[in-house]
């Protein structure tokens, strides 16, 4: 395991389209899974204990936001093969256990991985209602264990902002995590 951090955010960069199978069955597209006020992709897996230790929090915070017209789509793009806890059958398995309000899709090309440009599980991208990234950056101060469960809910914040006005903060702090794990 790698520990890797993001990158800071790339203020107004367009989301780029997908078409990804979900666990679900069915296909999900960017258009098909934007809300009304915008959309956070996540780049997420099972296997991460940086993302084991917010999968409570991220269930908490993304049913939150749909609330407020903001959806979420979670995809996992790592080498299943080097990782069995990343199989599909393992995504519907924990889509199920933690209630997911959101698609789980599998990248299996690990194509928009790439064309997003992700490093890490986990790694927020979160768009505005014209589909322009807004945020980049953390959930909260968690890293393999979880923070206190009064730290600042800095995605939850960050996308309530870009939900009342289109803008992210400009001041973000980088997720960290598991590097993906490339073919």
């Amino acid at each position: 395991m790698v520990s890797t951090e993001t990158p800071i955010c790339n203020f107004d960069t367009p989301a780029i389209d997908f078409n990804l199978k979900g666990v679900d069955g069915k296909m999900h597209s960017l258009d098909s899974c934007k809300g009304e006020k915008g959309l956070l992709i996540m780049f997420i897996c099972n296997h991460c204990p940086y993302v084991k230790a917010i999968m409570d929090r991220i269930v908490r915070d993304t049913t939150e936001l749909k609330l407020i017209g903001l959806n979420t789509v979670a995809i996992m793009s790592n080498n299943p093969a080097e990782y069995e806890a990343d199989s599909f059958e393992n995504m519907q398995k924990i889509s199920t256990e933690m209630n997911f309000s959101f698609p789980y899709l599998i990248d299996e090309t690990q194509a928009i991985a790439k064309a997003y440009g992700a490093v890490c599980t986990p790694d927020f991208f979160g768009y505005n209602a014209d589909l322009t990234l807004q945020y980049r950056g953390r959930l909260d101060a968690s890293r393999k264990e979880s923070a206190a469960t009064d730290v600042k809910r800095d995605l939850f914040e960050a996308m309530k902002q870009v939900a009342e006005t289109g803008k992210g903060p400009l001041e973000q702090t980088s997720s960290m995590g598991c590097s993906i794990k490339w073919v």
